[in-house]
C-alpha cells in the first residue's frame, strides 16, 4: 500500500494548464457514442495558452474519501460516464510514484483504491462555443498522467482524452493539429497527431470576438447526435467534401498559404452551420451579431 515516513496524512498535487483550440476543418458527427470515435478527420489551431486556456490542479491523498471536482470553484459531479472513463483509463496506465522528499511511495496497485480532487478554471467563458471541454478533459488527462506516472507519450494520452471530449484530444499539442478519424473499432487510432509547431506561422494571428458569453443553447453532444440522426448534407459532407478538404488545409498550412487557409476555413465554417439547418429540428449555433458579422465578411 501507499506509504509515507511520518503519520500525518500526506497529499501530492500537480498542476497543469491547457490551451483551447479552434476547428478549421471541423468534427461534427460520431460513429461511435461510448468512445467518441469521429465520422471525418478534423484540424485544428491550437491558441496560446497565455490568452485562453484551462488551469488544472489534482492532488490524491489517503484522506481523501471519494473522487471529487470543482469548476470554476462550484463542485461538480464526477459521475457522467465520460469523466469516469477518463479517470479509469488514467489509473489503468498508472504506474510506481515516489516523492523522496516526502518520503511517500505509491505503488501503481494502490491508485484504484486512492480517490483524486480535481480544481479547474477556464479563463474563457464555459460552454459558450470556445472549446471549454477541450481544454478542459486535455488538462485533465495530462495532469492526472503526471500525478500518476504515466509514461506514454501526447499521441497516447490523446485517445484518453477524447473519450471525455473529442476535440480534447487537439490541446494537447500547439500549432496545427489533425485529429485522424481511424478506422479500428476499438478506437485506438484515432487519435491526434501534430501538423506543424507553434512556430511555424509565426505572423499568423487569431482574433477571438466573445459575441455572447451565454451557453449554448444546443450542447454540441446533442447537436452531434440530432445531426447524424437527420442530416444528409452530414454524411454527404464526411464521406466526400472533408477527405478533400483535409488535404487542401494541410498543404495551406505546410505552405502558409493565408488566402488558401482563410477560404477552407470560411468554407468549413460555413457547411457546418448549413449542416446545423439541415438537421431535424434545425440547430442554430449563430446569433445575431455574429450573422450581421459573417455577411460583412462576405460582402
Amino acid at each position: 500500500m501507499a506509504v509515507s515516513k511520518g503519520s500525518e496524512p500526506w497529499i501530492l498535487m500537480v498542476t497543469a494548464r491547457s490551451p483551447t483550440n479552434i476547428a478549421v476543418i471541423k468534427y461534427w458527427g460520431k460513429r461511435d457514442e461510448t468512445l467518441i470515435l469521429p465520422i471525418n478527420d478534423s484540424i485544428s489551431v491550437t491558441l496560446d495558452p497565455d490568452h485562453l486556456c484551462t488551469t488544472t490542479t489534482v492532488a490524491v491523498s489517503p484522506a481523501f474519501d471519494s473522487d471529487r471536482m470543482w469548476l470554476n470553484g462550484k463542485e461538480i459531479s464526477l459521475s457522467g460516464g465520460r469523466y469516469q472513463s477518463c479517470l479509469r483509463e488514467i489509473r489503468r496506465r498508472a504506474g510506481d510514484v515516489e516523492d523522496e522528499k516526502k518520503g511517500i511511495r505509491i505503488r501503481k496497485v494502490d491508485w484504484e483504491r486512492l480517490r483524486v480532487h480535481i480544481a479547474s478554471y477556464n479563463n474563457f467563458p464555459t460552454a459558450a462555443g470556445l472549446a471549454s471541454s477541450a481544454a478542459g478533459f486535455a488538462c485533465l488527462a495530462f495532469a492526472l498522467a503526471k500525478l500518476m506516472n504515466i509514461k506514454e507519450e501526447n499521441g497516447e494520452l490523446s485517445s484518453i482524452a477524447r473519450q471525455g471530449s473529442g476535440s480534447a484530444c487537439r490541446s494537447l499539442y500547439g500549432g496545427f493539429v489533425k485529429w485522424v478519424m481511424g478506422n479500428d473499432a476499438s478506437g485506438h487510432d484515432s487519435i491526434a497527431v501534430q501538423l506543424a509547431n507553434e512556430s511555424h506561422w509565426d505572423d499568423l494571428v487569431i482574433i477571438i470576438a466573445v459575441v455572447s458569453s451565454q451557453q449554448k443553447e444546443t450542447s454540441s453532444t446533442a447537436g452531434m447526435r440530432e445531426s447524424f440522426d437527420t442530416s444528409t448534407l452530414l454524411h454527404y459532407r464526411s464521406k466526400v467534401v472533408v477527405p478533400r478538404r483535409i488535404l487542401q488545409m494541410e498543404e495551406a498550412i505546410r505552405n502558409r498559404d493565408f488566402q488558401s487557409f482563410a477560404r477552407l476555413t470560411c468554407a468549413d465554417s460555413n457547411q457546418f452551420h448549413a449542416v446545423c439547418l439541415d438537421t431535424s429540428p434545425p440547430i442554430f449555433y449563430m446569433n445575431d451579431t455574429s450573422r450581421r458579422h459573417v455577411l460583412l465578411y462576405s460582402l
